[in-house]
């Protein structure tokens, strides 16, 4: 459980630019983490951002799972298909333009179902809601013409298209009025932290 859920702050330190956990209800595992923290080197200063990444990181992690960008997004864009449809041709695309990935790769079931962390049948399901609706098609495998594989239809990319035209635009709006320095900045931290989440975390 993060150490968010019962949380509150409210206050800029404007000396060191660092939020402080202030006016908020403290857990005893809270305490007992941050007191670990500094028993393991980390300054006081850093166990307070920490704690507030945390915090961050759990309320930004809460709003993936429950989908709250993607269902903005398709709102936007007009978008009439469910949000597993909508991952599942993401995904697609992904798979055949290399995004992501070593090498661009011919899109089959088992590839998507992997992707998406679903198992065959759902993906296949899914696959065959997204070719009746218009926005995938079956093609014969280059590689093996007994095998049939998913390719994004004129319809599917457009979408896919104005999902990111609409995704840019807000992002734009958000990193607008940020100087240079702080955009550098924090996709050089993203960076670090991804590659730190990498080796801690390995993929199964």
């Amino acid at each position: 459980m993060s150490i968010a859920h019962k949380c509150r702050y409210h206050h800029i330190d404007r000396r060191n630019g660092l939020r402080h956990l202030l006016d908020m209800t403290r857990t005893p595992y809270q305490d007992a983490l941050a007191a670990e923290l500094r028993q393991n080197g980390f300054a006081p200063e850093a166990t307070e951002a920490l704690l507030e990444f945390d915090i961050e990181n759990f309320a930004y992690m809460r709003r993936v799972k429950k989908g709250d960008i993607p269902h903005s997004l398709m709102a936007e864009v007009g978008a009439e298909i469910e949000p597993m449809q909508f991952h599942a041709l993401s995904a697609i695309a992904r798979i055949a333009s290399g995004f992501g990935r070593v090498a661009p790769s011919e899109v089959t079931v088992g590839l998507l179902a992997e992707e998406m962390m679903v198992d065959a049948s759902r993906a296949s399901r899914i696959a065959s809601d997204l070719v009746d609706k218009g926005l995938v098609a079956r093609a014969v495998s280059q590689q093996d013409g007994r095998r049939s594989v998913l390719v994004p239809t004129e319809a599917g990319r457009a979408l896919l298209q104005a999902f990111l035209r609409a995704k840019w635009g807000r992002w734009m709006r958000l990193f607008r009025d940020w100087p240079v320095e702080d955009v550098q900045a924090l996709a050089r931290l993203f960076r670090r932290y991804n590659e730190g989440m990498r080796e801690q975390f390995p993929a199964g």
